[in-house]
């Protein structure tokens, strides 16, 4: 089993803005849902409990540490893709939002899709046989959910985990 959460809420999700690897903390809401998210895992037998580098994704992991007495590892493959010159923008901008769309493109000064698979499938494969936790960002959610699904382009760009949102994978 494959436990996915994306970390609590920052300033920069609440407002909208591409964050990538900007590393900024969870805002108030986001430690209130990290904590709340993190009951979830009481309990829960983890062999694996794994943590992009981030703030926001290791204070994510923090609460759910305290919560199970579970200690996590760092693994940079979890870091959230690099969106170059579209970092800090308006998630509505059109010309990221174009961007977007171009899948087999890296993102101007950034990372494609395929160097984010390219990374992270691997992970999930040696993942393969274990329960495992990862914490991680949104476009880390979107590409492991692309390992397990299915989806058409448009629904891969529009897919979005929730804040402390847990998805599970068999």
């Amino acid at each position: 089993m494959l436990y996915v959460v994306r970390h609590g809420e920052t300033e920069w999700n609440a407002i909208d803005k591409v964050l990538g690897r900007t590393d900024i903390p969870l805002n108030e809401k986001g430690m209130k849902q990290a904590q709340e998210m993190a009951a979830s895992f009481i309990g829960v037998e983890i062999d694996e409990f794994l943590v992009s580098p981030l703030l926001r994704a290791r204070q994510t992991a923090d609460a759910i540490a305290e919560a199970t007495g579970r200690i996590y590892r760092i693994d940079d493959r979890l870091i959230e893709q690099d969106f170059g010159v579209f970092e800090g923008v308006g998630r509505f901008d059109k010309d990221y939002q174009n961007a977007k769309r171009e899948y087999f493109a890296r993102y101007p000064g950034g990372e494609s899709y395929f160097d984010m698979a390219a990374r992270v499938y691997p992970l999930i494969k040696e993942m393969e046989g274990k329960t495992a936790l990862l914490v991680t960002h949104g476009g880390i959610c979107r590409i492991i959910r692309s390992y397990y699904e299915d989806m058409e382009n448009e629904e891969f760009v529009l897919y979005a985990q929730g804040n402390c949102e847990i998805m599970a994978f068999k």
